[in-house]
């Protein structure tokens, strides 16, 4: 597979899920593209509560650097030092060449995304309108604001400091890196407010140290650091203009699917001011505010049932335009 960044990636691999099956005109296909780091037992909790397989056929779809696609850890994919970074418009050109040869689908029912998830959501829907019906935008933006780019340089700092790094791979484990690694996740993707109203201590941590060590670190020590460093240099990339070679008010101006737009009220990666700036650019989008104070992880609340409720809810606005 030829990749925007001018490298070839030969045997290009996609890991997917099915759930549910193609109605008998191959209308009720849902695409649900991975976000950062998630597998996809991770974030399948979604079918069912949100997404109903009784009605949708379900296609999970690992994006590539997340180790169950082609990623560093697995295939001749090398990392932006040697040159290599993944696009939005690569996975988009993997995905639909899966749902069209594998599927036989020329048009998707709906994008359903969170995170990076809604970033290849944008991108689809730009890139290839005719193919995407609607599109449900969680927590994400088309482009990478320059706020959420430190936060991310911070954390592929914190992986390359370590010692083990060599410039190019690392040579051992970076335990040191990860920890760090590990610490900013968790002080970004939860709000001040969540830690404030003592919610890790609901979920029995004894301290935001404990909480740290017992639940992010094995999150993000599970994967191959090379892996973690690509899909970091993926969304450092994402820039739905730049993928069309136009401005970004241009490229939300290309999109036709019927969209909806929902940012987290406590989000600090993608703030409700920066989601409803890029709704305010698409044509008939729907902007709605998700009040949580789980911040970021709003957007995939397996585990609160009341943020599901207020997701299943816009998204049930949107499948009834």
């Amino acid at each position: 597979m030829a990749l925007r960044c001018g490298r070839e990636l030969p045997d290009a691999r996609l890991a997917y899920r099915v759930f549910g099956e193609l109605n008998a005109d191959r209308s009720n296909l849902v695409l649900y593209p991975s976000s950062y780091g998630a597998w996809p037992e991770d974030i399948d909790w979604v079918v069912g509560p949100i997404l109903d397989p009784e009605r949708w056929c379900v296609l999970l779809v690992s994006q590539f650097g997340n180790g169950r696609s082609s990623s560093p850890s697995n295939s001749a994919m090398g990392l932006a030092e040697d040159g290599w970074v993944i696009s939005h418009a690569d996975n988009v050109a993997a995905q639909q060449r899966l749902i069209q040869e594998v599927f036989q689908v020329e048009r998707l029912a709906l994008i359903y995304g969170w995170s990076m998830g809604a970033q290849q959501a944008y991108h689809w829907a730009a890139l290839q309108p005719e193919a995407v019906e609607r599109i449900c935008c969680l927590c994400g933006t088309a482009r990478t604001t320059p706020h959420n780019r430190l936060f991310l340089l911070s954390l592929r700092q914190a992986l390359t400091a370590d010692p083990a790094w060599d410039g190019h791979r690392f040579r051992a484990t970076p335990e040191q890196g990860l920890r760090t690694f590990a610490l900013i996740y968790a002080s970004w993707a939860a709000s001040q407010a969540y830690y404030g109203e003592g919610h890790h201590e609901a979920l029995g941590f004894s301290s935001v140290d404990d909480y740290v060590q017992r639940s992010w670190l094995p999150a993000y020590r599970r994967h191959d650091p090379h892996d973690l460093l690509a899909m970091l240099d993926t969304w450092l990339a994402n820039d739905l203009g730049a993928a069309l070679g136009s401005s970004l008010a241009a490229a939300l101006g290309r999109i036709t699917a019927r969209t909806t737009v929902i940012a987290g009220s406590h989000d600090l990666y993608f703030p409700p001011g920066d989601c409803a700036a890029e709704a305010a650019g698409i044509p008939g989008a729907r902007f709605e505010r998700l009040e949580s104070v789980l911040g970021h992880r709003a957007g995939n609340p397996r585990e609160a049932p009341a943020e599901q409720a207020m997701i299943r809810a816009a998204l049930g606005r949107l499948l009834m335009d």
